[in-house]
């Protein structure tokens, strides 16, 4: 799972949708199915997606599954956004510094 396609599933509205319910615990379709306006099916589909970048697990208890937000594919996703802070901080440093250098010349 790459990046990109961490972002490209949380991409769609719905799916952000799904994914803030699930940052308030874990839930059932039926549960996610009542927090946006599409039918079961189409929850369900937005939920492959999810797990399928690693985002949202799956636990069955019974006849019932709860979705819940997955800590290692967020981690891989907090991960990457701090990689990119990191990068600006750089970035900055180094325009600090080379205006510095200008400076005292």
């Amino acid at each position: 799972m790459t990046n990109i396609q961490l972002f490209g599933a949380l991409a769609d509205p719905t799916r952000q949708s799904l994914f803030e319910r699930l940052r308030q615990g874990p839930a059932s379709v039926n549960q996610l199915t009542e927090a946006v306006d599409v039918s079961q099916s189409a929850v369900s589909q937005h939920l492959r997606v999810l797990r399928e970048a690693d985002l949202v697990q799956v636990q069955k208890l019974g006849n019932r599954r709860l979705y819940s937000l997955n800590p290692q594919g967020l981690s891989v996703l907090r991960q990457y956004v701090e990689s990119l802070w990191d990068d600006v901080l750089g970035s900055f440093q180094q325009a600090a510094i080379e205006q510095s250098q200008q400076e005292g010349r």
